[in-house]
């Protein structure tokens, strides 16, 4: 299981591959670099990508084709747009064929570590919207976001549980196997809590897996050492009853 999110950056220029791997690594990314269209294919097809930082002028492509053609495929992964051409059409086209955010060159890497994080935030959170049109089935367990209310199967009653953890519970069911870190936790049940802190998270979690009785044997929520959370147990999304 990978421990935190993977970027893949695709660039024809050696010197912005390698200071935006070196920055990302040391921002506690996974980084792949690619230079061109195959090798990035290559990279999707050997790994599960996070977000792509795609550079609009390759020697074997336009950027812009390739993302018109990741979403044709029905890729969702993020995509940000970096180029050296500036004009407000070329920013409009690459948000209409499905880029999620844009950055003209020269850039700050500090800003383009931002605008990555932001597009990560936005994506959690658009898969939290979407479930709760739906029932999620896990274990002994039924959770209805609409009514926020998780139901044991077994004994037919309803969890107890705080508004803080029941945010946490959804978040991390709402993406089944995929890595959740502290930070994307902490902003999600925080409340607007301005004294909130990191280590918060694993108190919540603690708390959690208690209540849903999360032990050595199954751990429905596995910790990934320096990463985060992984919900490991198999969900079934079915429509939520009315």
């Amino acid at each position: 299981m990978s421990r935190n999110p993977h970027v893949l950056i695709v660039d024809d220029d050696l010197e912005i591959r390698k200071l935006l791997g070196r920055y990302l690594t040391e921002q506690e990314f996974q980084v792949t670099l690619a230079s061109d269209r195959r090798t990035m294919d290559n990279a999707l097809s050997l790994h599960e990508i996070n977000l792509v930082v795609l550079d609009v002028m390759l020697p074997d492509g336009s950027g812009l084709d390739i993302c018109r053609d990741l979403r044709r495929q029905g890729s969702h992964i993020p995509v940000i747009l970096l180029t050296a051409l500036k004009e407000d059409i070329d920013r409009i086209i690459g948000l209409e064929i499905g880029a999620d955010d844009y950055v003209g060159k020269p850039f700050n890497p500090r800003e383009l570590l931002a605008r990555i994080r932001a597009v990560l935030r936005r994506q959690v959170n658009q898969d939290i919207q979407l479930s709760y049109a739906l029932e999620h089935r896990f274990g002994r367990f039924r959770l209805h976001p609409g009514i926020r209310h998780v139901v044991d199967n077994e004994t037919g009653a309803p969890l107890d549980l705080t508004a803080a953890e029941f945010d946490l519970l959804l978040a991390l069911v709402a993406r089944p196997g995929r890595l959740m870190s502290r930070d994307q936790l902490l902003e999600i049940t925080k409340r607007g809590a301005e004294d909130a802190f990191d280590r918060s998270i694993d108190v919540l979690m603690s708390r959690l897996r208690k209540k849903l009785g999360d032990n050595d044997e199954f751990q429905m929520i596995k910790t990934v050492r320096n990463g985060g959370y992984i919900f490991a147990a198999r969900v079934e999304n079915v429509g939520a009853e009315r």
